[in-house]
């Protein structure tokens, strides 16, 4: 897809402004198998053979990381419109300009959804790659800050065998907190959503939610793997439909369904035709056709280091222009954020509920001049199991007492920040839910002060309870 995104650009770039180009970008495509080694051997080659003033890729963050390191010697800009992980950063290699969002512009998002629907505790799944690792340490210490609790977090291996994966599955349905966030790839989050389809955790009582990468390739996936997903929630960079827009998706479909491939345009092949726009009138402001390169006198593992280089990366960051993605305009290095939307599986399609912005926070719609309406609500949302009921749970008041803790004992102290809570009373209640004939979602919380002492007593709970407090 993103080639074939590239190729539009380009062309519709020189065809359809009324301008003469003394200069213009030509393409030399490197296939790097999503393997690290060769988009290393790749760059290298891009660069010393074939004197390449700038280079857009590679797709994903794992290789990005190494090719930004080879573009940052050589003062080559490597050019990345998927490398999301904010593991990349431009302040530490200063060539490497990302001119997509950032993963960490869905961080303010996810938490702020969770606090509209009064999660309390999530369980953070990622996969266990350059992309899927550089995420989740932002995420968990922001929800942190807001109370969340992440009481389990698992990485899958993009590698591992489907019993593997379905042991972990198994694992994750076991728990309590039935609330989970998925930060995969499109490939490794499509099987994994099929076995925990078939785990039965798609039902109703869950909570499912997913980031960019995901609900950016959502529909190439295909209505199958949908299908495993009814009720998921997802957030992803709204971008507008335009004239332009349709005409480029229409473009592709008919190029797609030449070659027998998905004819569904993702983000990233937006983002892929925008940048390479963005480019080409970079080099043209530049006048790279008149540079030259010379050898730096350094060691031999040193790469050639571009005379033009440093006038190319920074007239690439001052560019600016109207794409179909929506402003083109990098902050720092990277795309500016933008306005994220929450959508709703339901069937075949995504049903969008709201909107975020960091301006706005939450909001349920846009009027016809694009101001945002219905501050800190979403539509209501279909959850999984077919249901307009969330997911609820029990939630426990359990007064600190430092005498009777034979009864009740509250342990303060673990890794993840919850109590261990244990005594009579607790193993009573334990197995009295067993001979229930429904099950049900509960938590304990410590009725303690900030400081961790005692909260009150029995009847200062009672009253709690009463005024519906938030425990």
């Amino acid at each position: 897809m993103a080639q074939n995104c590239i190729r539009l650009g380009l062309s519709d770039f020189y065809n359809h402004n009324n301008a003469s180009y003394a200069i213009t970008l030509s393409l030399h495509i490197r296939d790097t198998h999503n393997d690290i080694v060769t988009a290393a051997s790749a760059a290298l080659d891009l660069i010393d053979n074939q004197n390449v003033h700038a280079i857009i890729g590679p797709q994903n963050s794992g290789e990005a990381r190494f090719v930004a390191e080879i573009g940052t010697k050589a003062q080559i800009p490597i050019i990345s419109f998927s490398a999301t992980s904010p593991s990349l950063s431009p302040s530490q290699t200063p060539y490497f300009v990302r001119t997509t969002q950032s993963d960490l512009s869905e961080v303010e998002a996810i938490c702020a959804i969770a606090q509209a629907y009064g999660w309390h505790k999530i369980i953070l799944i990622s996969e266990n790659t350059e992309y899927g690792n550089g995420l989740i340490p932002y995420l968990a210490a922001a929800l942190g800050e807001i109370n969340i609790q992440v009481p389990y977090k698992t990485s899958i291996d993009p590698h591992s065998q489907e019993a593997e994966i379905s042991k972990e599955v198994k694992k994750l349905k076991g728990m309590q907190t039935k609330v989970f966030l998925v930060h995969m790839s499109a490939d490794v989050g499509s099987n994994f959503f099929r076995l925990v389809n078939s785990a039965g955790m798609m039902r109703e009582g869950y909570a499912w939610m997913v980031t960019q990468e995901m609900s950016a390739k959502m529909n190439p996936m295909g209505p199958k793997v949908m299908g495993y997903m009814q009720g998921v929630l997802g957030v992803r960079p709204m971008v507008k439909k335009t004239k332009g827009l349709e005409d480029l998706n229409r473009r592709w479909k008919a190029m797609a369904n030449a070659y027998n491939k998905s004819s569904v345009l993702s983000l990233f092949g937006i983002w892929a035709y925008d940048t390479v726009q963005a480019l080409a009138l970079a080099v043209d402001k530049v006048g790279i056709a008149n540079s030259t390169f010379q050898k730096s006198n350094m060691t031999n593992k040193s790469r050639d280091k571009y005379v033009m280089g440093p006038r190319l990366l920074n007239t690439i960051l001052d560019t600016k222009l109207k794409g179909l993605s929506g402003n083109f305009n990098l902050v720092e290095g990277q795309l500016e954020p933008s306005v994220l939307e929450v959508f709703n599986v339901i069937g075949r399609k995504e049903r969008i509920i709201g909107y975020w912005s960091p301006q706005m926070g939450l909001f349920r719609d846009l009027d016809e001049d694009g101001v945002p309406m219905a501050k800190g609500k979403l539509k209501q949302p279909i959850w999984p199991g077919d249901t307009i009921e969330p997911p609820t749970v029990l939630r426990i008041g359990v007064p600190v007492r430092q005498s009777f803790t034979e009864f009740v004992k509250v342990e303060r102290g673990s890794p993840n920040g919850t109590s261990k809570i244990s005594g009579f009373s607790i193993d009573v209640f334990l197995e009295a839910i067993k001979v229930l004939p429904f099950s049900f979602r509960y938590e304990f919380v410590p009725l303690t002060n900030k400081n961790g002492t005692t909260g009150g007593n029995y009847d200062e709970l009672l009253c709690q309870i009463k005024e519906k407090a938030s425990l």
